[in-house]
């Protein structure tokens, strides 16, 4: 039994919190937040943009702690999922690891790519697993597309443009807050840009035009990724839509044999095929909000139970999309191209 402790119960660590309940050999066993009415089990006051609304708890079997250091001191969690603001991404999981636990980290990895690369090392050097929980490639969909790609069935990837546009959150402070968050480039665009590094790797240069508010932060911005040699790609991300249409993401991905077509809310996941057929992929579990998740956390404790670490979960991977954002962010600044 692989045993969890949360670190920070916001909209992620609830949304883990309950994901968690359905993994197999694995549960929670420890919470730690700053907030006692929280750790009490009165969630009421957590929102987020989907999933179930915020609510009493019973937490009568979880061991709770106010400090992190005394969650770290306890011998029996063997997993830490990070999911305090991002900002405090890396010295919680720098002393996690330190603490000798295996970390799974909410998204994204850091703020800083300095940061990023601090974290891996340390895992390294601790020998333990640094996970970054990006979901999307568990999402069915996405997750459709990236095993589709890997396993060849239709030729090699030629291109494709992706898309992510929200309206701007107002469900929290503090995901509206650039400094803790970096603002859309990077925490919503970063959902792109991993998943672009898992299926074609990182391209040789960026450039991107863009949005950028009084702040400095980058809203809203279209980038294209140059490969030497590989696909043509794309990809249209920010905070610019009108509350009619809070979200929207989706993508057309060009293989050698076949085109694969999605957008949320409009067209479902259709392989378009080269004899004028198409065909819609049964997906599973497409109907849970939550099932995506209890994937990944489920894939970070198959990683802990053999000590091998998930591909989609990797921290280098997290990592070299955090670097791809912030060199988008320096080409809409620039007006030019930017090599990675």
């Amino acid at each position: 039994m692989i045993r969890i402790g949360i670190v920070g119960i916001g909209f992620m660590g609830m949304i883990h919190y309950l994901a968690s309940q359905k993994l197999k050999g694995a549960r929670v066993t420890a919470l730690c937040s700053r907030d006692r009415n929280k750790l009490d089990g009165d969630w009421r006051g957590i929102r987020g943009n989907f999933g179930p609304p915020g609510q009493i708890m019973d937490l009568g079997k979880i061991n709770k702690y106010e400090r992190l250091d005394d969650l770290l001191a306890d011998p029996t969690i063997d997993l830490v999922d990070i999911c305090n603001p991002t900002h405090l991404h890396p010295e919680t999981a720098m002393r996690a690891l330190q603490a000798g636990k295996h970390v799974l980290v909410e998204k994204a990895i850091a703020l800083d790519p300095r940061d990023a690369t601090a974290m891996v090392k340390a895992a390294s050097k601790a020998g333990k697993l640094l996970m970054v929980a990006h979901v999307l490639p568990f999402f069915p969909e996405f997750q459709f597309a990236h095993q589709t790609i890997r396993g060849g069935e239709y030729g090699t990837l030629l291109g494709g443009h992706f898309k992510r546009v929200i309206s701007r959150p107002d469900w929290s402070t503090a995901i509206g807050d650039s400094a803790k968050t970096g603002g859309p480039a990077i925490d919503l665009h970063i959902h792109d840009t991993h998943f672009i590094g898992l299926i074609a790797g990182v391209p040789s240069k960026v450039f991107s035009t863009g949005v950028v508010d009084k702040s400095g932060a980058v809203d809203y911005l279209t980038t294209q990724y140059v490969y030497d040699k590989g696909p043509a790609l794309s990809c249209a991300s920010g905070a610019v839509a009108m509350k009619a249409r809070e979200f929207v993401h989706g993508y057309e991905i060009y293989l050698e044999k076949a085109t694969l077509c999605y957008e949320s809310g409009t067209t479902p996941l259709t392989v378009l095929l080269a004899d004028g057929k198409s065909k819609q992929p049964r997906l599973k579990g497409g109907d849970d909000p939550l099932s995506a998740f209890t994937q990944e956390i489920q894939a970070a404790v198959e990683g802990v139970k053999t000590n091998t670490l998930p591909d989609v979960l990797s921290g280098q991977l997290a990592r070299d999309a955090l670097v791809l954002c912030h060199k988008e962010c320096q080409s809409v600044v620039s007006g030019k191209a930017v090599p990675v």
